[in-house]
C-alpha cells in the first residue's frame, strides 16, 4: 500500500503541474482546433513518465533494503549513529569512511567543529539509462552528505544526512533513485566495520599483552629455578660444615635460611608485595652470604621504616641484590659493600642497590636475563609511570634504580635504619 501511494503521489504531481504548464502555453503553441488533444497528450505523457519513475524507484529501493516504507522511499536519509569512541576518534572514523564512498569528489572536513560536508557523484545502478534520466532522477552529480559529530561522554553521537542538492519542494516530482539511501546504508556499513576493527585490535593488544606477561613471569620463573638451587645447595654445604667447626653461626645460616624461603615460597613472582617484606627477604638472603664470605662482604640498608608499608613488585630487589653479589662483588678478590637505599620523590618510590665491585666491564656482566625481566614487568604493571636505571657506581661498581608510583601520606623523610656488617 506504501508503494501504490508513493507512486500515485508523484504521479498527480506531475500530471497537475503539467496541467498547469499545458493550459499556459498551449495556446501560443497549438491551433486552437487541435489544443485538447495535444494538452491530453501532454498531460497522459508526463504522468506516464512520472509513474514508471516512480516505480523504478520503490523497486530499487526494495532491492537495497528488502523492506519498502515512509523512511526507506524517501530521497533525504538521515542517520543517527553512536561511535563507543571519543569525538575525535569517531570524527576521524566517519571522514574515512566517507572519503572511501564510491563517487565522493569533494570531502570538506572541520575537526575542530566535528563537521565533515561531501558532494557525491551520482553513479548510476543501469548504464545507458537513458528512460531513467528522461524520468526524473537528479543526475550524474546531484548528492551531498553532511555529518556532525556531537560529543557524548566517552562516545560519539554522529549526525548523518544524505540528500540530493535541489530544493526539498522538488521531491514532489522527482527520485533519486535509492542513491542517497544506498549511500547512508553504505557509510553506517563502512563505520561499524571501522569500530569492529579498532575492536579487534584492541583485544589483540590485550592478549598480546597478557602473553608477554605470562611469558615474562615465566622466565622469571625459570631464572629463578636456575639460581635458588644453586644458591641452597651452597648454604646447606656451608651450614654442614659449620656444625663441625661453628654450631652457633650455623644455626644462625639455617635461621636466615628459613626466612628466606619463608617470604620467597608462598608468594606468586607477578604479585605485588611491600617493601618491607622484599628487604626481608633480601636481609635474610644478604646474611647468609655474610656467613659464607665473612668480612669480604659489607651490607648498609637505609630504608625508613614507614617507607615498610608500600606496595612494591615481588622478587624484584631480590634480583638486584643477586645481581650485585654475583657480578659485582663475588669475583673480586677483596669483596666490597652492597647498599640498598629508598628514597621518595616527587610522588615516586626510588629503591636504589648499590655496589662497589667489578662494575659494568665485560668480566663483571651476566647474561641481563633477570634485568630484562625487571624492566618488562615494570612496564607491564605500570607502563611508563615506572622506571629502572642502572649507572656506574664513583668510584667503583654499579647502582641500579627501580622507582614505583608511591601514594603514602608521610613523604616526608624519617630516620633511616641501617646495617653494618664488618
Amino acid at each position: 500500500m506504501t508503494s501504490f501511494f508513493f507512486i500515485f503521489r508523484i504521479t498527480l504531481a506531475w500530471g497537475i503541474a503539467n496541467t498547469v504548464l499545458a493550459i499556459t502555453v498551449a495556446q501560443t503553441i497549438f491551433s486552437e482546433r487541435d489544443a485538447g488533444g495535444s494538452l491530453l497528450l501532454l498531460v497522459l505523457g508526463a504522468m506516464a513518465f512520472a509513474a514508471i519513475s516512480a516505480f523504478s524507484h520503490v523497486r530499487r529501493v526494495r532491492l537495497l533494503t528488502g523492506q519498502v516504507n515512509g523512511a526507506t522511499l524517501s530521497s533525504r536519509q538521515r542517520r543517527q549513529i553512536e561511535v563507543p569512541f571519543e569525538a575525535g576518534e569517531a570524527f576521524d572514523i566517519i571522514d574515512a569512511a566517507i572519503r572511501d564512498l564510491p563517487g565522493a569528489e569533494q570531502v570538506d572536513s572541520a575537526r575542530d567543529s566535528l563537521q565533515v560536508r561531501a558532494k557525491i557523484r551520482y553513479l548510476h545502478p543501469y548504464r545507458g539509462g537513458v528512460l531513467w534520466q528522461m524520468t526524473g532522477h537528479t543526475g550524474p552529480s546531484g548528492n551531498q552528505v553532511i555529518v556532525t559529530v556531537t560529543p557524548n561522554g566517552d562516545a560519539g553521537s554522529v549526525t548523518l544526512i544524505c540528500e540530493p542538492e535541489r530544493w526539498a519542494w522538488t521531491d514532489w516530482f522527482l527520485v533519486d533513485g535509492g542513491a542517497n539511501l544506498e549511500n547512508a546504508e553504505a557509510i553506517g556499513r563502512a563505520v561499524a566495520r571501522r569500530v569492529a576493527e579498532r575492536r579487534r585490535s584492541e583485544q589483540a593488544a590485550a592478549v598480546q599483552t597478557a602473553t608477554e606477561k605470562e611469558l615474562t613471569v615465566a622466565k622469571l620463573s625459570l631464572l629463578h629455578a636456575q639460581v635458588e638451587p644453586h644458591f641452597l645447595y651452597n648454604t646447606l654445604a656451608s651450614a654442614q660444615l659449620l656444625t663441625r667447626s661453628d654450631p652457633a653461626r650455623a644455626d644462625e645460616m639455617l635461621g636466615n635460611l628459613i626466612a628466606y624461603l619463608r617470604n620467597s615460597l608462598p608468594r606468586t613472582d607477578d604479585a605485588l608485595s611491600t617493601l618491607g617484606k622484599e628487604l626481608e627477604r633480601a636481609r635474610a638472603y644478604l646474611d647468609i652470604l655474610v656467613i659464607r664470605m665473612g668480612p669480604r662482604l659489607r651490607l648498609q640498608v637505609e630504608v625508613a621504616a614507614h617507607l615498610h608499608d608500600a606496595p612494591f613488585p615481588a622478587m624484584m630487589l631480590q634480583t638486584l641484590v643477586e645481581n650485585a653479589i654475583k657480578h659485582g662483588l663475588e669475583a673480586k678478590a677483596g669483596g666490597g659493600t652492597v647498599w640498598i637505599i629508598a628514597r621518595v620523590h616527587d610522588g615516586a618510590l626510588a629503591l636504589t642497590v648499590a655496589d662497589d665491585g667489578r662494575g659494568l666491564s665485560s668480566e663483571g656482566g651476566g647474561t641481563g636475563i633477570g634485568l630484562r625481566n625487571v624492566r618488562e614487568r615494570l612496564r607491564l604493571a605500570y607502563g611508563s609511570a615506572a622506571g629502572f636505571t642502572i649507572v656506574s657506581n664513583y668510584p667503583s661498581g654499579v647502582a641500579a634504580t627501580i622507582s614505583v608510583p608511591y601514594s603514602g601520606a608521610a613523604h616526608g623523610t624519617a630516620t633511616a635504619e641501617g646495617k653494618r656488617h664488618d
